[in-house]
């Protein structure tokens, strides 16, 4: 909008005019995608008690298939110690599948977590969370950054491998595995495999490089225990800083518009289709519930809906609808011009010259507000809208010539 303006029309402070326009805009904030940081604080997960009790999970899907038929991987993290297994999979797999596979692969190793952490949403988690809860434990769905950055890591890695390789990334994989495991996390302040096993990993470069000595009984387990507190001390550290950053200038809500997902659009919100609002409202807060969530004032239509929202949910309103300036009809001419008249006279002064005092008016004009008023010569305007200075009737007098009074 500020550049199509720009080619025809210009004032003081143009663009932040724009844009607080287009921000203020009710249509704009209902269907508009979010591009800014999300309202509220940031609430890190508890740091978990001991290896392996809580694990994240998390799919790359997408990969081209292998010779085994497999085209995604699924990555299995643990929330302490930050091990990470890669599994290949397939797309296809039921939650059935996938849990003979976590078996297979993780529960011989660590046991059976109490806690895993997915945002992987409702489709995966009504499949792999029915056996979960038989088998082991609740899946809390939650956005997991930590296992998104293993991803990351990981397919950085593949891509490198499948450069000098080939394209089979499955057999890159054990490799990627090891390679992440044995790197040393900032957070952590070792790698995760010291993290898990309370000693650094020999690798192929050096054998030695581990050391020989050897540690039996009390001493062992005194080792792990200190590498587990060491960890968690870093990990809540880590947290305590990224919680500052992420905190910084998040947005505070007033009135806000609420989001509507696709899938509750239609059953709860009677907003449908592809191109439908994504957020309806605005509506005002009521109180603030807890750190993350807000209740608000819905209307009568919606009162089968739990009235407490999480911040992820809310866009802020930045002005109510009934605040809303009406918009004003401006005939334009066909060169594209409008003629502007003077509405009323604010103030009168006189200013002295020399040889004698000029009377200056404050003059509000049409499509304007108080604040764009300008000073003019008394004598010019008298002269081009005598109208302007004409007495307003008075009140007693119209009585007296309208009825005879």
């Amino acid at each position: 909008m500020y550049l199509d303006l720009k080619q025809g029309y210009w004032w003081k402070g143009m663009k932040a005019d724009v844009a607080k326009h287009v921000a203020q805009c009710d249509t704009c904030r209902r269907v508009k995608a979010e591009h800014q940081k999300p309202a509220g604080l940031l609430q890190p997960l508890p740091i978990p008690v001991w290896k392996w009790n809580e694990v994240g999970m998390d799919f790359v899907t997408g990969l081209p298939k292998t010779p085994k038929g497999n085209d995604s991987i699924w990555v299995i993290v643990d929330r302490l110690t930050k091990t990470a297994h890669f599994l290949p999979v397939q797309t296809n797999y039921n939650g059935a599948r996938l849990a003979k596979i976590y078996i297979e692969n993780i529960v011989k190793l660590h046991g059976i977590p109490s806690k895993i952490v997915s945002n992987r949403g409702t489709q995966f988690t009504s499949r792999f969370g029915r056996v979960c809860m038989k088998l082991w434990a609740p899946i809390w769905i939650s956005t997991d950054g930590q296992t998104e950055r293993v991803n990351q890591i990981m397919e950085d890695m593949l891509r490198a491998c499948v450069l000098t390789y080939g394209k089979d990334w499955e057999s890159s994989l054990p490799y990627a595995e090891f390679s992440y495991n044995n790197g040393r996390q900032t957070s952590l302040g070792m790698a995760p495999f010291e993290a898990q096993y309370g000693r650094k990993c020999r690798t192929p470069l050096m054998w030695s490089e581990a050391g020989e000595h050897t540690l039996l009984g009390p001493a062992l387990i005194k080792e792990a225990e200190e590498k587990v507190a060491e960890s968690r001390a870093r990990l809540k550290e880590a947290q305590s800083r990224q919680k500052s950053y992420a905190d910084n200038r998040r947005r505070e809500l007033n009135s806000v518009y609420l989001k509507v997902s696709p899938i509750r659009g239609t059953r709860r919100f009677q907003v449908k289709g592809k191109l439908a609002p994504r957020y309806i409202g605005p509506y005002p807060i009521v109180r603030r519930v807890g750190k993350v969530a807000y209740k608000l004032q819905l209307p009568e239509s919606m009162s089968d809906i739990h009235d407490v929202f999480h911040v992820s949910q809310l866009r802020k309103c930045l002005r109510m609808p009934e605040q809303h300036i009406a918009q004003e009809t401006v005939e334009l001419q066909l060169n594209l011009k409008y003629q502007e008249v003077p509405v009323k006279i604010l103030d009168t002064v006189g200013r002295k010259t020399r040889n004698f005092t000029v009377q200056i008016c404050k003059v509000l004009w049409s499509h304007h507000g108080e604040e764009e008023a300008t000073w003019e010569r008394e004598d010019a305007l008298r002269k081009e809208y005598p109208d302007l200075f004409k007495a307003p009737p008075n009140l007693e007098d119209e009585i007296h010539s309208k009825w005879g009074l």
